[in-house]
C-alpha cells in the first residue's frame, strides 16, 4: 500500500484489509440463515382413528408418519378412512394397534419437528417461517434476492466511486449497512426479510467494491497483487469466523445483530481519514488538483524525514500541483456509457466480465457433486472456504511470476476440463476421482473469478475504473445466482446449467487470448491510456514500467510526477473532453 513511515503505512494497510473480514461475515450470513435442518411432520391426532389417538412417543410416530429411506418422511402424514360408529374393525395389520391401516398420505397439518441445531443455530429463517416442503422454494428466492442486492450494489457503488470518490462511497455504504442489518434482525415476516436482505446485500457490495478500488489505487505495480490477495485472506478469515459466531449466538436474529454491531464499529472507526485516504490517482485523473495536492502532502508528511533528493522531488511536485490548481479548474468526470464508445476497453471488460460470470456460476456444478460426500453443513462449508483459500494462494504464487493472462487461461482450462469430465463420466468414475475433480474444479473456478476481477481492475482506466469494475463484479454475482435458481424444487435445470457453463468455459479459453498483460505495468489513467493497451505474446513477460511504490519512504515517486504532467497537458489542451 502507499508507503510512509512504518506506523502510518501499517495503519493504512489495516484500513484496506481489516474491513474485508467484517464484510465477509455479512456475505456468509446467508449460508447459516438458509440452512435447512432435517425435519419431519408433527403427528396430528385428529387424522388418526379413535383407537390410535391414545398412542404416544415412538408408537404415535409409527402410526402417523410414513417411513422414507430409513428415516421419517419430511413432508407427509398418514391418512386414515374414518369408519362410522359401530363399524367393525377393518382387516389386515396396520401401523397402530388393532387393525387400523392408512389408506394414503397427505401434507403436514401441525407443522414440523426440526433436528437442531442447524449450522450452529437453534433457529433460522427456515425454522422461523417453516420454509420446507411446499414452501421450500422461498429459500432459493431469498438467496437469489440477496445476490441481486449484491449485483445492484456493485453497479451503483461503481458509479458513485467515479462521481463522488472511493472513500465517500465506502463510508456511506458502511453507514447504510447498519440500519439495513438491523432491519433484517427485526423483520416480522418473510417479505420484510426479502426486502431488508436485498438492501443489506447492496450496502455490503458497495463497501466491498469501493474498498477494492481504493486499495488497488494506493499500490505500486509490484505489490498490487500481494496486497489484494492478503485482503482475500482477510475475507476468508471472516468466512471462517462465521460458524464460531453462529454457535455463540444460537439464534439467527442475535447472529444478524452481532454482525451489524461489527459493521457499526467498523463505520465508526473508518470515519477517520487516516485509515483510508481518498485515491490521489482518481483526484488527479478527474482534475481535482487542490484535493490531490492536500492528499499527497498528507501522505508525504506521514512518511517522515526523507533524503535531500526526495525532498526536492516532493517540493517540486507539490509546487507544480499548486500552480496547476490556481486557475480553479472544474473537475471532469466520465460516465460509464463512455466505455461503450471505446474498442479495447470495451473488449477487455466484456471478456473479463464473461470470465467472472463463468467462474462464479460453474462453481455450483462442482459443489453439487460434492454434496453426497459431505452431507453435513460444516463439512461442505469448510471445503468450500478451503478451496477458496487454495485458489487465493495459487493466484498469489503464480500470477506475479507468469502473468495474469497465462494464469487466468490455465485456471479456465482446468475449470472447463473438470466440468466436462464430470458432466460426461460421473456415473463411470470412482467416487475418489469424482471428489478430486470436484475439488480441483472448485479451486480453479474460484481462481478464475478472483483473477478476472483483479485483472479488470488493472486494465480499466482510473476515470471509469469504479463503474467498469462494478459491472464485472455484478456479472460474477449474477453467475452465483444460478445456484439457488437451480435449487428450486421440481426444477430440471441443473443438467442444462452444467452443459451451458461447461460450454461457456471453453469459449472463455479462446477469448482470454485476446487480453493484454497488466503485470508490472502502471495503471491506465485516461480512456486514451486504456485504448493503447495491446496484446503481447502469451509467454513473453512484458517489461516493468514502474518498480517504485506510490509513495516511497524517501519521497513521492515519479509515478505521480507523470500524473501531474499529464494533468498539465490535459488542462492546456484545446480539445479537452466535454464535461459530464
Amino acid at each position: 500500500m502507499a508507503a510512509g513511515g512504518s506506523r502510518p503505512r501499517g495503519r493504512r494497510a489495516a484500513g484496506g484489509w481489516a474491513p474485508c473480514a467484517a464484510l465477509a461475515l455479512g456475505w456468509a450470513l446467508g449460508w447459516a440463515l438458509g440452512a435447512a435442518p432435517p425435519h419431519r411432520c408433527r403427528p396430528d391426532a385428529a387424522l388418526l382413528p379413535a383407537p390410535l389417538r391414545r398412542l404416544a412417543g415412538a408408537a404415535l410416530l409409527r402410526a402417523a408418519v410414513p417411513r422414507l429411506g430409513g428415516g421419517w418422511s419430511p413432508c407427509q402424514l398418514y391418512r386414515y378412512r374414518h369408519r362410522p360408529a359401530g363399524a367393525g374393525p377393518g382387516p389386515g395389520p396396520g401401523p397402530g394397534p388393532g387393525s387400523a391401516r392408512p389408506n394414503g398420505t397427505g401434507p403436514c397439518t401441525r407443522g414440523w419437528h426440526y433436528a437442531l441445531p442447524a449450522a450452529g443455530l437453534r433457529s433460522n429463517l427456515v425454522t422461523q417461517w417453516d420454509l420446507v416442503c411446499a414452501s421450500r422454494w422461498k429459500v432459493p428466492l431469498e438467496q437469489t434476492t440477496h445476490l441481486l442486492g449484491w449485483t445492484l450494489g456493485s453497479v451503483a457503488a461503481g458509479l458513485a466511486c467515479d462521481r463522488f470518490g472511493r472513500r465517500p462511497a465506502f463510508v456511506v455504504s458502511l453507514v447504510l449497512a447498519v440500519p439495513l442489518g438491523l432491519g433484517v434482525a427485526l423483520a416480522v415476516d418473510f417479505v420484510m426479510v426479502l426486502v431488508a436482505r436485498l438492501l443489506f446485500g447492496a450496502a455490503l457490495a458497495g463497501a466491498f467494491l469501493s474498498l477494492y478500488v481504493a486499495r488497488l489505487e494506493l499500490c505500486d505495480p509490484p505489490h498490487r497483487l500481494g496486497v489484494t490477495m492478503v485482503a482475500g485472506f482477510f475475507w476468508i478469515a471472516g468466512e471462517l469466523l462465521l460458524p464460531g459466531l453462529a454457535v455463540l449466538c444460537r439464534d439467527w436474529r442475535v447472529l444478524q445483530g452481532a454482525v451489524t454491531v461489527i459493521l457499526a464499529l467498523l463505520a465508526a472507526c473508518w470515519w477517520c481519514p487516516a485509515l483510508l485516504l481518498e485515491s490521489p490517482r482518481w483526484l488527479l485523473a478527474t482534475r481535482q488538483l487542490e484535493r490531490a495536492r492536500k492528499t499527497l502532502q498528507a501522505l508525504a508528511e506521514s512518511s517522515g524525514p526523507s533524503s535531500d533528493d526526495g525532498s526536492c522531488q516532493q517540493e517540486s511536485l507539490l509546487a507544480e500541483l499548486e500552480s496547476l490548481s490556481e486557475g480553479s479548474p472544474q473537475p471532469r468526470y466520465h460516465a460509464v456509457c463512455e466505455i461503450f464508445s471505446t474498442r479495447v476497453i470495451w473488449k477487455n471488460g466484456v471478456i473479463l466480465g464473461f470470465a467472472a460470470f463463468i467462474g462464479s456460476g460453474i462453481c455450483h456444478c462442482f459443489t453439487r457433486n460434492l454434496a453426497p460426500h459431505l452431507p453435513r453443513f460444516f463439512s461442505s462449508y469448510f471445503v468450500l472456504v478451503g478451496t477458496e483459500a487454495a485458489a487465493c494462494l495459487f493466484v498469489y504464487l503464480t500470477a506475479e511470476r507468469f502473468g495474469r493472462r497465462a494464469v487466468l487461461l490455465l485456471c479456465t482450462i482446468l475449470t472447463g476440463i473438470s466440468s466436462l469430465l464430470l458432466l460426461a463420466l460421473t456415473q463411470y468414475l470412482l467416487d475418489l476421482i469424482v471428489l478430486t475433480l470436484s475439488v480441483v474444479g472448485m479451486t480453479a473456478s474460484h481462481a478464475v473469478t478472483m483473477l478476472s476481477i483483479f485483472f479488470a481492475s488493472e486494465v480499466l482506466p482510473t476515470v471509469v475504473r469504479g463503474a467498469g469494475l462494478g459491472l464485472i463484479v455484478g456479472a460474477s454475482f449474477v453467475g452465483k445466482a444460478a445456484a439457488p435458481i437451480t435449487a428450486i424444487p421440481n426444477s430440471r435445470g441443473f443438467f442444462l446449467h452444467h452443459v451451458v457453463f461447461a460450454s461457456f468455459a471453453i469459449l472463455a479459453v479462446l477469448s482470454i487470448m485476446l487480453l493484454p498483460e497488466s503485470q508490472g505495468r502502471g495503471l491506465p489513467q485516461s480512456l486514451q491510456d486504456g485504448e493503447s493497451q495491446r496484446r503481447p505474446p502469451l509467454f513473453r513477460r512484458p517489461p516493468r514500467e514502474d518498480h517504485l511504490p506510490l509513495l516511497a519512504p524517501h519521497g513521492i515517486p515519479h509515478d505521480y510526477s507523470r500524473l501531474a504532467a499529464s494533468t498539465r497537458s490535459v488542462l492546456g489542451s484545446p480539445a479537452a473532453p466535454r464535461e459530464t
